[in-house]
C-alpha cells in the first residue's frame, strides 16, 4: 500500500527475485475459497469484500440493522 516508499528499481529487483504472475487474482481466489463455506465469519472484515466480489448472491450483514433489530430491549 505504501509502494511509493521504494524506488522503481527496488521494486523491479524484488519482483525479479520473487515473480508474482497472477498474484492478485490468485490470492483473492484463495481467500474466497477459504471462506466461501463460512460466509458469516466474514462480517465486519475485508473478507466480506472478497466474498461480495466473487459471489453475487452473498448478502453482507449490516451492523446497524443487527443492532436496531435484535431481540434485546432498549
Amino acid at each position: 500500500m505504501d509502494l511509493r516508499e521504494i524506488t522503481e528499481t527496488q521494486r523491479a529487483d524484488v519482483v525479479g527475485a520473487h515473480p508474482r504472475p497472477g498474484f492478485k487474482n490468485k490470492i483473492l481466489k484463495a481467500f474466497y475459497h477459504g471462506m466461501a463455506d463460512r460466509p458469516d465469519t466474514t462480517f465486519g472484515t475485508m473478507n466480506d469484500d472478497v466474498l461480495a466480489h466473487f459471489d453475487s448472491s452473498f448478502k453482507r450483514g449490516d451492523f446497524v440493522d443487527i443492532m436496531k433489530n435484535n431481540a434485546w430491549p432498549e
